[in-house]
């Protein structure tokens, strides 16, 4: 035990050195030394307490010692709500926050940033605007800390215009704003916007110094669109502040290699950071699923038991993913019971990658017995993989079954009619797929563009099938032609049947010769060395004759071209894929 004067000062000096070290034994010790004392009752005492428990865990002692104390004064209030807020409680601590109103106190640049900081975690745009009009009828909202929370509250709520209005009216900005700011617009998808005051927060604001939830944001901007080399660079910005081994910095770095197609830069990131949370070990493991590296997620899983990292539901989606795009169904139903010996319920995105386990493998039955049994309504999704599943071993009678189940639901996504459009067509069912199709006319729905694109340097080209507005369209087309002639002789026979229009032989061959990501590759071969492999990104599912193909074109040009579609990575190399045909 630490030696402590009798004295009030030094009391809260040594409490304060153990909350910074989370001490909890020696802090219980040094609680029951001021209860023997008779300090307990002192404001300042009971305030560094509250903080105290709050700081190690323990928000309900916290609660429990401010209802004992008698004086309640703003620090005791603003303690006593600060430590629900930092322990994940928004309803106790916003309940706290009106208690104290009503008891005549008013809000400070203490509690102002701490009610929305919580408002902000329940995403409530009522008590959002009632916030914000208390800021202004008390004149907080002149305060830096009290606008920049604002800013991120009304960006964590998807109001990013009233974000942007209140960032514009504060007159002196720090990071916090400038972060709230750009987590808005990276969250609604506006990656331009969040970029541009990204580099606004560097070039204008010379005394703000980026944090780790700045460069986050950012690195996840950059991972949605697949912008690599701007990724690079933010990276080396997040090594030059000292942030790469921050366990979120980390986290979107993984996922900003990983999605780009870089697996062995996650790697190196990962193992770079020695102090991981659950968040990094997420993002490891959906990086090796989402690439193949199927043993790899499996091994990562018995790591994070070894060194107590306990999994949640994220962890055990990405496992049944890993399963289900490479077939393992035992291994998967193995995981799906697991879950509940861990204390997780599985939820509807498990159910719906079980359903793609079991429709994949060919086994459709199993996955309608799955669906039956689910405590929930069957989403999207889950009729989604059923329907994928139908698609793949031609089980029309099945696929009509679910599209009866997809009409009872009402308004659902694009994606889902095509798929359903896509199974008739395959069977050669073609009026079904015309109704299907009409269904989406009719709701005034467009199917989505397929679309593959490359990066160079800072510039993005994009192709869809049959594009000829690109400025190298002549070469593209020269390669492609040229490539045709070296596949042909290597053994490639287009499969047409991949062509779901009702059209003659030779223009479905000439429509599957020019998708889209054949135009990407073809522009990666006439553009990049040697020695880099070719990275295409697509929106869509790649389809299979194009997989085949591609396998050739790497076997033909010894060239490592890696194509991201909207489910998985594929790597292809010496006529091979990682996946090994089974996506």
């Amino acid at each position: 035990m630490l030696p402590v004067q009798s004295d009030c000062r030094d009391i809260c000096k040594v409490l304060v050195c153990l909350t910074h070290s989370r001490s909890l034994p020696k802090g219980l010790q040094l609680h029951a030394y001021v209860i023997k004392l008779g300090f307990e009752a002192l404001p300042l005492v009971c305030h560094h307490f509250i903080n105290f428990y709050s700081k190690t865990n323990l928000p309900h002692s916290s609660h429990k010692l401010f209802d004992s104390f008698p004086h309640k004064s703003a620090t005791t209030w603003s303690s006593v709500i600060s430590a629900f807020a930092q322990n994940d409680l928004p309803h106790l601590a916003l309940r706290f926050f009106r208690r104290m109103l009503r008891h005549g106190l008013l809000p400070d640049d203490h509690t102002l940033p701490t009610a929305s900081k919580s408002c902000a975690a329940l995403s409530s745009l009522p008590i959002a605007h009632s916030l914000h009009a208390l800021a202004l009828k008390t004149a907080n909202h002149f305060d830096v800390f009290v606008g920049s929370s604002l800013v991120d509250m009304y960006a964590k709520c998807g109001e990013i215009n009233l974000a942007r209005k209140v960032f514009d009216e504060m007159p002196h900005k720090n990071v916090v704003s400038w972060s709230g700011l750009i987590y808005g617009y990276s969250q609604l998808g506006l990656h331009e916007e969040a970029l541009n005051h990204f580099k606004c927060a560097l070039e204008q604001d010379c005394d703000i110094r980026v944090n780790d939830f700045t460069l986050s944001s950012v690195l996840r901007v950059c991972s949605a669109s697949t912008l690599f080399e701007l990724g690079k660079q933010v990276h080396g910005l997040c090594f030059k502040t000292s942030f790469d081994s921050s366990c979120f910095v980390a986290s979107s770095l993984i996922s900003l290699y990983s999605k780009c197609g870089v697996v062995e830069g996650a790697y190196k990131v990962f193992e770079e950071v020695k102090v991981r949370n659950l968040g990094m070990w997420n993002a490891m493991l959906i990086a090796c699923a989402q690439h193949a590296h199927t043993g790899k997620t499996f091994e990562l899983f018995e790591e994070m038991g070894s060194v107590g990292v306990k999994p949640n539901f994220i962890t055990f989606l990405c496992l049944l993913y890993a399963c289900s795009h490479a077939g393992l169904v035992e291994r998967g139903k193995h995981y799906f019971k697991l879950m509940k010996e861990h204390g997780i319920e599985p939820g509807s995105q498990h159910h719906a990658t079980m359903v793609d386990l079991l429709g994949r493998a060919g086994k459709l039955d199993e996955a309608v017995r799955v669906i039956e049994e689910m405590p929930m309504e069957p989403t999207e999704s889950v009729w989604g993989a059923l329907l994928t599943g139908c698609r793949i071993h031609g089980n029309t009678d099945l696929a009509s079954f679910v599209a009866d189940r997809v009409f009872e639901m009402g308004a659902v996504s694009s994606g889902i009619n095509v798929l359903l459009s896509n199974a008739y067509a395959a069977a050669g069912r073609w009026e079904e797929a015309a109704r299907a199709r009409k269904m989406l006319r009719d709701q005034g729905i467009k199917k989505e563009t397929g679309l593959s694109w490359v990066e160079e340097g800072n510039r993005i080209h994009t192709f869809a099938a049959g594009d000829r507005s690109h400025g190298k369209t002549k070469e593209i087309y020269e390669k492609l032609e040229d490539l045709g002639e070296k596949l042909a002789k290597a053994g490639y026979v287009a499969d047409t049947s991949f062509v779901l229009k009702e059209v003659d032989g030779d223009e479905k061959s000439q429509t599957i010769r020019y998708h889209s990501e054949r135009l990407a590759i073809a522009f990666g071969l006439i553009t990049f060395p040697e020695e880099r492999p070719i990275r295409v990104m697509k929106n869509l599912r790649v389809c299979g004759d194009c997989h085949t193909a591609i396998k050739f074109i790497s076997k033909c040009t010894g060239r490592v071209i890696i194509v991201r579609d909207n489910n998985r990575f594929h790597r292809f190399e010496e006529g091979k894929c990682t996946c090994g045909d089974y996506w």
